[in-house]
């Protein structure tokens, strides 16, 4: 169970705990825009409270405080989506900007506001000038330039609302990677190579589609798909990320929510903790927005109006990847001569080029660029004879990434939570409900294409026999309210029910290992009364139960070789806990992380694809050591099996000496949080903008979400946000963000929570006026300036 703070109890069992605090500090500003006096409120461990006269200065507010605490966060975000690096940083950027500049909303924007629901533009609206209000404050000298500007020579630019909704390369993590890895692997080696490379969902047969030559499918087709969702590296060329080696199981979340009938309060639970790349700041920044009609906490994207994952004064929401396939890349034949034009249908159809151009810092004049745009979205490559587009969900009006939460947020029941979610475009998400009243529920949305000729699993011929008909109506997409079981879980797994028609409606067949839900659902079922401390050790629970299947496999191998046998004892005797200081843990992730995986592939897959194939899907290799077949019969299997293991006591052996006392998880498996800019800062400053290194439990796998990375074991990803709702008496509930709150690295909020994080603790999500005055550590008091 987690350790619980001292704060924490008393936030938990009596405000009366906190009113010993000292006296807050006090400040008071006039900031031009406001419309009436305001106040917010930061309280000890960081979070902003913030309460306005009106909605619209809640969300000006939002934006000016956000400003204050997360502005170069914000400012580098707006400039890599607007495609506008290269102004601030110079030439490096310039091809990082173009790429972004292909995958901007270009449609109409009145569509695109209307299709958020009542206030969106006019919310927007005002966030944006709170965030110009701060800035302009800065320009007049009356707020210090921010450190991270100092040390990157820029400055921060001004907003429009266009610009929070127009940007959606930060989106793109879907399937069309996995759609050119597959086409390279049947190019290769055929089709069937490629079934260790995803595991497959309902269970399906894809067939190459007719007309698609696999093998005209570029290495480098997806090059300007990955830079424009790359983030930023300084010092260097940006950063090009091979999309195809990113573990799905890196970007995704838990969440669970349980009716009152399986609580020992008798209120519903809700928990949520969604996985991002790890980084300074956090991905996510947590916030209370108070007004008249109107009060809302919990967190969001920094750069989006309102919150995502939280609650109100009556429901509690939180949110997962529902991993449908909502991307396609389509392939042309060109025509000879005359590359801008592809053939569709009988004839030939010319692309629309966009001609702009990028400002590039130490440069006169702006650099003239061209983008291309076939029928179905972005032309990302062009070779002698053919083109290559995708098309995606996220060109349609409504499709800004986590931006549909800005009508959800302010339900009040299942009714109108549900309605909200009918317009939700991207991502797809499954979204978790509770209220005040005692229901909980879950609703997958998002747009889902409709694909009534092909299975999205590999690329298609662009020449119109490959055409979406719309997308699936919210209604044929599953949703459920008051399950009988008593609660909802989910963690990016596979949750299309039984009797879904998914060969009628293709959602997709590309979903996250379901481990992690697993063992979520397995306390669950074994909880008849959660608390909301087994909610906070459930989100932080070491846990592999994919250690249980694979050491079973191994229970009856022998070995007369030492280090094997001594490996498989170890295996045998250990808990399946990935606890910092257990020897078996280390042992197991290094063989099933680095060793099993490419021994299978190995074994079982022909030459030229095992480069692309790499170790495998754990699951779809899981799946064969199960059920060996004619590819790796039972023999064979053991001999991949005890291979693999004596491979991963080697490399451990060599890593932490020969002695597996001396080994631990923790060793290796180690958590440290890196700011983009610290490749320009010196030495002096540098380690002040990182937090870490420590030892850190957990697995990509486990429900304490952490992947690593092969090379070092540096966690690179899992959980920085986490949350726990006791629905109704909100100021029992927990959460914890990392490495802190705050942005700017001179903050003491910078990076205090990330040694509570690392340990699994939480602090005080506290939503009442007296909870939240008892832990004041700051007021800022506002008025509007004359």
């Amino acid at each position: 169970m987690p350790k619980v703070l001292a704060p924490l109890l008393g936030a938990l069992l009596s405000l009366s705990s906190l009113t010993a605090l000292a006296a807050p500090a006090q400040e008071s500003r006039a900031v031009a825009g406001l419309a009436a006096p305001a106040e917010i409120r930061v309280d000890t461990w960081g979070i902003p409270h913030i309460y306005a006269g009106s909605v619209r200065d809640a969300f000006f507010l939002q934006g000016y405080n956000v400003a204050r605490d997360r502005l170069w966060q914000i400012d580098l975000w707006r400039k890599r989506g607007l495609g506008l690096l290269s102004k601030d940083f110079g030439p490096t950027y310039v091809a990082q900007d173009r790429a972004a500049r292909l995958f901007l909303y270009r449609g109409d924007m009145a569509k695109e506001w209307a299709a958020y629901g009542p206030g969106a533009e006019a919310n927007t609206a005002a966030w944006v000038a709170g965030v110009n209000a701060f800035v302009d404050e800065i320009t007049a000298g009356k707020r210090p330039l921010p450190l991270e500007f100092r040390i990157a020579g820029s400055a921060p630019d001004r907003w429009s609302a266009e610009d929070v909704v127009r940007i959606r390369s930060h989106g793109l993590t879907r399937n069309v990677p996995n759609e050119v890895g597959r086409a390279h692997i049947a190019c290769k080696a055929g089709l069937p190579a490629a079934r260790l490379y995803r595991f497959i969902e309902p269970k399906w047969t894809t067939q190459i589609p007719e007309g698609l030559d696999p093998c005209a499918i570029p290495a480098d087709v997806l090059a300007d798909y990955q830079l424009a969702g790359a983030g930023v590296k300084f010092a260097g060329p940006p950063e090009q990320r091979a999309a195809l080696e990113v573990p799905p199981e890196a970007i995704g979340s838990n969440n669970w929510t349980v009716s009152g009938s399986r609580t020992a309060t008798g209120r519903p639970i809700l928990a949520n903790d969604p996985h991002r790349e790890h980084g300074a700041p956090s991905l996510r920044y947590i916030v209370h927005l108070n007004a008249p009609g109107f009060s809302v906490i919990g967190a969001g994207e920094p750069a989006l109006p309102g919150v995502s994952i939280g609650h109100n004064d009556k429901i509690a929401f939180g949110l997962t990847i529902f991993p449908v396939d909502q991307e396609d890349l389509y392939v042309y034949e060109t025509k000879p001569g005359d590359p801008d034009q592809y053939r569709y249908g009988d004839g030939w159809e010319a692309m629309t080029v966009v001609k702009d151009a990028i400002p590039v810092k130490g440069e006169a004049a702006p650099r003239p660029v061209e983008l291309r745009f076939t029928r179905h979205g972005p032309v990302l490559k062009t070779t002698e004879a053919k083109a290559f587009a995708i098309r995606t969900v996220w060109s349609q009006p409504g499709t800004s990434a986590y931006f549909g939460s800005t009508g959800y947020m302010q339900a009040q029941d299942w009714k109108g939570f549900k309605a909200a979610l009918a317009g939700w475009g991207a991502p797809s998400e499954n979204q978790a409900y509770a209220d005040t009243s005692g229901h909980i529920g879950w609703v997958a949305a998002g747009m889902v294409p409709a694909r009534p000729n092909w299975d999205g699993l590999l690329p298609v011929p662009g020449d119109g026999r490959y055409e979406w008909k719309g997308f699936l109506a919210p209604d044929q997409l599953p949703s459920q309210a008051d399950p009988k079981q008593g609660w909802f879980a989910s963690a990016n797994q596979m949750n299309l029910p039984k009797t879904y028609p998914y060969a009628e409606r293709k959602v997709g067949f590309e979903w996250s290992n379901a481990a992690r839900f697993s063992r979520i659902n397995e306390v669950l079922a074994a909880k008849p009364k959660l608390t909301v401390a087994d909610a906070m050790a459930l989100q932080t629970d070491p846990y592999d139960i994919t250690s249980r299947r694979l050491i079973a496999l191994l229970t009856p191998l022998t070995s007369d070789e030492p280090r094997l046998a001594s490996a498989l004892d170890m295996l045998r005797r250990w808990n399946h806990r990935t606890a910092v200081d257990s020897p078996a843990a280390a042992l197991f992730e290094v063989w099933t992380g680095k060793h099993l995986g490419r021994a299978v592939v190995a074994a079982t897959t022909p030459e030229e694809a095992r480069t692309i194939i790499g170790n495998g899907d754990l699951a779809a290799v899981m799946e064969l050591l199960e059920h060996p077949d004619a590819t790796l019969p039972a023999a064979a299997r053991d001999a991949v099996l005890k291979a693999s293991l004596l491979a991963a006591a080697d490399e451990l052996s060599a890593r932490l000496g020969p002695d597996p006392k001396g080994w631990a998880w923790g060793r290796l498996h180690q958590a440290r949080f890196e700011h983009a800019l610290t490749p320009l800062a010196d030495a002096a400053l540098a380690p002040s903008l990182a937090a870490g290194p420590t030892p850190m439990a957990g697995t990509s796998l486990s429900p304490m979400a952490a992947t690593w990375r092969p090379g070092d074991f540096r966690v690179i990803a899992g959980a920085s946000f986490r949350m726990v709702l006791d629905v109704g008496v909100w100021d029992n509930s927990v959460t914890i963000n990392t490495p802190g709150q705050s942005g700017n690295p001179e903050s003491p909020h910078y990076r205090d929570l990330f040694p509570k994080w690392v340990k699994g603790d939480y602090v005080p999500l506290l939503y009442s006026r007296p909870a939240v005055e008892a832990a004041t550590e700051t007021v800022i008091s506002l008025t509007p300036a004359p």
